[in-house]
């Protein structure tokens, strides 16, 4: 799956337009590797995602198609949520 959608369907991000955008600007890795909006994602990937002022590693436990709102968490576990200080 295209990791813009996979973001999406996960609820990680809101719209897809938005992860489309975090893509082109370089604030998604997969793996380590700065990630296209057409990146696929696979399970046991690990995303890296630049949300702001938030810094969040993101293991993919299950890729889906689609997701409703009760079950979207479980595709994901979040290993770490940094958030940076204002100076």
């Amino acid at each position: 799956m295209r990791v813009d959608k996979f973001l999406k369907v996960s609820r990680l991000v809101k719209r897809r337009e938005v992860a489309k955008q975090l893509c082109d600007a370089g604030d998604i890795q997969v793996n380590g590797k700065v990630a296209k909006p057409s990146t696929e994602v696979d399970n046991g990937d690990r995303l890296l995602l630049h949300l702001g002022r938030h810094t969040v590693d993101v293991l993919i436990k299950e890729v889906r198609p689609y997701a409703n709102k009760s079950n979207a968490g479980e595709m994901f576990e979040i290993i770490s949520d940094v958030v940076e200080e204002r100076n």
